[in-house]
């Protein structure tokens, strides 16, 4: 779990949707633990000229151990703006280790309730495209280097559902997953 705020963007604003959900809407369970735990589809504005690169952040604030990272994505070329879903990611981008350690996307599964999951792109003047970045790594590359940033927001309630159905989210569930 990390918990530090994120850097202050400067005046542009990128839109960021998703085709697989709407603003504040429900993120569908194929993307969740609870189906295939596949990243969904993500795009976002044109980034401002000057742009070297876009980093995508999402994240859980209703965690019960505080915000959990659920995906990081760092390198995504400037003239790239979107991510297709599932584990394809565009030549050059690379995925970032989230609070469970993996370096991919880990679908929402809260233990009970509600839960909120911020998916923020950031388009940056710099290029932090080294494996492995956690979220961390990413704040401090990040600082004094957001050119833009834009956010969506989707939410999740497992009740009703099995948690930990995908089996490397089954193992890893104890150590405090959301």
């Amino acid at each position: 779990m990390q918990t530090q705020t994120h850097p202050t963007p400067t005046t542009f604003t990128l839109q960021v949707s998703s085709s697989a959900f709407g603003a504040n809407g429900s993120i569908p369970i194929e993307h969740t633990a609870d189906g295939a735990n596949v990243a969904p589809p993500l795009r976002w504005s044109r980034v401002p000229e000057g742009t070297r690169s876009v980093a995508v952040l999402v994240e859980d604030p209703d965690g019960r151990s505080g915000i959990w990272v659920h995906w990081i994505v760092v390198g995504i070329p400037p003239e790239v703006t979107e991510l297709p879903g599932g584990d394809e990611l565009p030549e050059g981008a690379v995925a970032g280790i989230n609070d469970w350690g993996e370096a991919r996307w880990m679908g929402p599964d809260p233990p009970s309730g509600r839960h909120r999951y911020f998916f923020r792109v950031y388009a940056l003047d710099n290029n932090p495209d080294q494996p492995g970045m956690t979220k961390l790594d990413l704040m401090s590359a990040m600082k004094g280097h957001i050119l833009a940033v834009g956010e969506l927001i989707g939410t999740y309630d497992s009740s009703g559902h099995t948690h930990g159905k995908t089996s490397n989210l089954a193992d890893v569930k104890q150590v405090g997953g959301d």
